[in-house]
């Protein structure tokens, strides 16, 4: 009999249909062994030794491994292909070879990796087992003891400083501080005005018809109005022009001067584009498409990606790699070629590099195990992962069969006009003086949709009507338009990812888990998709910031990181690099003792306290806001805090407020509860009369 043990009874299931009646296959339900829950756990005295020890809800599991062990030939760890899965399998052994006996027989013990749990792929990795990785055991490990050193020691400070019950953590600290200092960048923010002007023109026969087309104006007298970038509202990027049209008298002067004028066209450009798919989805990127396409956050989607994997349906989900198997590569042009014809895909296969340096030891991209017709799949992909499971199975889908797909190939037209006078009757010794405008019209028409067959983008065709150098044109209409200049956007979970993953804050397998703590330890709030931060998360911050700055430093925490991938790679060992960074942590953490506390902010009410007529105000508690009187503790007034939505009950007609659930999701539901239990995760719709 051989003994295979993975993380999960899913995997276990999943494996178990490709192996024989000669494999008993367990599962160890995730980590065996971890750091005490009420101590410290690392021994900063003896090489910062950690002290595992196998947890009470892991005695019965263990128990049924070691009996299952006793009778196996081989035991064989299949554990996911990366630091965790490295470090759960080294425990594993470290628990089943424990005894004497058992040491002596260490050669029972194999390692096997795969990157998709299909028959082929676990075929594979039977005939090429291996020794376990110790240098990705000891990255797993420099990375737990690096945390449980800044966690275990700085939040018993944040309880004396700040508040009581609060926690730090190394990474969840730096996305913190992002957050906030975003939302102080909005409050500090002032707007802009400013005005585009645009015209519509028309041919000789579409002025008879009353069409034209639309032009911009893009310079006067030679110099381009576009003066200035300000930030897009979509991603957080500096992407909208905003002009050096600043007042309204100035636009409606252009807009008056423009009508006086006659068109000519100066320039008609034509090119063909081409446009190329995206690489396969890493970690970060899949959890960037599940929030903007699917409203997913993070965790979900991981738990989502996680469930797909063990199912066999798609590759490894925790990678930073764009690749993928040659194999993959080899199906996907087949399937391609078959169901689109030759033309869809380029005559030598792509390659992808990554934008990231490699810190995962999954090489692979995220990719469907199998690239046959995917509606055949949609049923058996429901039952087990939901709806929403299905559809980000089918954005993996796309993406990876895209990625190995043709270019599109847009035919780009830009037409050029210039405004002259309207009659050459009319020059004066002043018509050196009169301004000249330059107006330009964009179109696009796509010509071969190539990898959009597949997976379709915002991609609209806008053909222009035939336009020839020297032709004259007619004013229609002319048009200023007043626009604002937005403050930069609050970060959402793409947004917040994908600035982590570019400034080397965390890695795939931390993204989620480092937004749901920081929401869980209530430093944010998450308002219709993005992230606000609280008055203690702002307290937090400003106490790490003033104290740690190398805590709260993204150039330090990044500097970190990278350490934490020379040490898997061979490159670094993990105890003097821990030593390095503890001894100046230990020396500052010293010298808090006469360090002020920080104040906490609190929102006040116009409202009085009952007990002592002082203000009330919001104050932020475990389980959320609540309002207190501002003389607390002199005052113990208290009572729940309410949060109105201006919409009124179907059912009874009462106020329909904001709940939120025990793990903290929101939902709306009536303030006359319980005698009215209405309960929604939507607003109700208003009633017409």
């Amino acid at each position: 009999m051989n003994l295979v043990i993975v993380e999960s009874p899913t995997k276990a299931r999943t494996i178990g249909k490709f192996l024989g009646k000669e494999y008993v296959i367990k599962a160890s339900m995730g980590h065996v062994m971890d750091l005490p829950k009420s101590t410290l756990g690392v021994d900063v005295e003896h090489d910062f030794t950690p002290q595992y020890e196998v947890g009470a809800d892991k005695k019965k599991i263990i128990a049924e491994l070691k009996a299952a062990a006793k009778n196996a030939q081989n035991i064989i760890l299949a554990t996911d292909p990366d630091r965790e899965g490295e470090a759960i399998a080294s425990h594993v052994k470290d628990v089943l070879g424990s005894s004497e006996k058992r040491k002596a027989k260490s050669e029972k013990f194999k390692r096997i990796v795969f990157h998709e749990i299909t028959k082929e792929a676990i075929d594979e990795a039977f005939k090429n087992p291996r020794m376990l990785d110790t240098n990705l055991v000891d990255a797993q490990t420099a990375r737990r003891v690096l945390d449980r050193l800044v966690g275990y020691k700085l939040s018993p400070l944040l309880w004396q400083k700040v508040r009581r019950g609060l926690s730090a953590g190394r990474v969840q600290s730096v996305a913190l501080r992002l957050i906030v200092e975003r939302e102080r960048e909005i409050g500090k923010f002032q707007k802009d005005q400013y005005w585009t002007i645009s015209v519509v023109l028309a041919s000789q026969g579409e002025t008879l018809q009353g069409t034209g087309t639309e032009f911009e104006l893009i310079e006067i007298n030679g110099e381009k109005i576009q003066t200035q970038q300000v930030f897009d509202l979509y991603d957080g990027e500096y992407k909208v022009a905003k002009t050096s049209i600043t007042n309204d008298q100035k636009a409606n002067e252009i807009v008056a001067d423009l009508k006086k004028k006659g068109f000519v066209v100066s320039d008609v450009l034509q090119k063909e584009t081409h446009r190329s798919p995206q690489p396969p989805y890493t970690t970060s990127t899949l959890q960037q498409d599940g929030s903007h396409r699917l409203g997913l956050n993070g965790k979900r989607t991981m738990g989502l990606a996680q469930k797909l994997y063990e199912e066999g349906y798609i590759s490894y989900h925790r990678t930073d790699s764009v690749t993928i198997a040659q194999s993959a590569q080899a199906a996907i042009r087949l399937y391609v070629a078959k169901e689109y014809g030759d033309k869809y895909i380029p005559e030598k296969p792509r390659f992808y590099a990554a934008k990231q340096k490699l810190a995962q030891e999954a090489h692979e991209a995220i990719r469907p195990t199998s690239v046959g017709q995917i509606s055949n799949l949609k049923s058996q992909i429901s039952n087990v992962a939901g709806e929403i499971g299905w559809k980000l199975y089918e954005l993996i889908w796309k993406r990876a069969v895209a990625s190995q797909m043709s270019d599109a190939v847009i035919e780009s037209t830009t037409v050029y006009v210039d405004s002259q006078t309207k009659n050459s009757k009319l020059k004066t010794q002043n018509e050196n003086k009169e301004s000249i405008y330059r107006l330009k019209a964009n179109g696009s028409v796509l010509v071969f949709d190539g990898f959009l067959k597949v997976n379709p983008q915002a991609l609209e065709d806008k053909k222009l009507p035939q336009f020839a150098v020297s032709q004259q044109l007619n004013l229609l209409n002319a048009n200023a338009e007043k626009h604002e200049t937005p403050p930069p956007p609050r970060y959402n979970d793409a947004s917040l990812i994908k600035t982590l993953e570019e400034k080397g804050i965390g890695r795939p397998s931390t993204y989620a888990t480092i937004v749901s703590t920081i929401e869980s330890r209530q430093y944010i709030e998450r308002n219709e998709g993005r992230f606000t931060p609280t008055s203690v998360g702002i307290a937090v911050t400003e106490f790490l910031v003033a104290n740690f700055p190398d805590i709260d430093d993204i150039p330090f925490t990044a500097e970190m990181e990278d350490e934490l991938d020379n040490i898997a790679h061979g490159k670094r060992e993990w105890k003097p690099m821990i030593k390095e960074f503890y001894l100046p942590f230990e020396k500052k953490l010293s010298e808090m003792k006469d360090v002020a506390r920080v104040k906490i902010e609190v929102e006040e009410l116009d409202e009085l306290c009952p007990q002592c007529g002082a203000k009330l105000v919001v104050r932020l508690g475990r389980f959320g806001k609540f309002i207190s009187c501002s003389t607390f503790p002199k005052c113990k007034f208290s009572k729940p805090f309410v949060e109105e939505t201006g919409f009124t009950c179907p059912k009874d007609g009462g106020k329909v407020i904001i709940k939120k659930t025990r793990r903290g999701r929101k939902f709306f539901g009536c303030s006359n509860y319980p005698a009215c239990k209405f309960a929604s995760w939507n607003l109700p719709t208003p009633q017409i009369e």
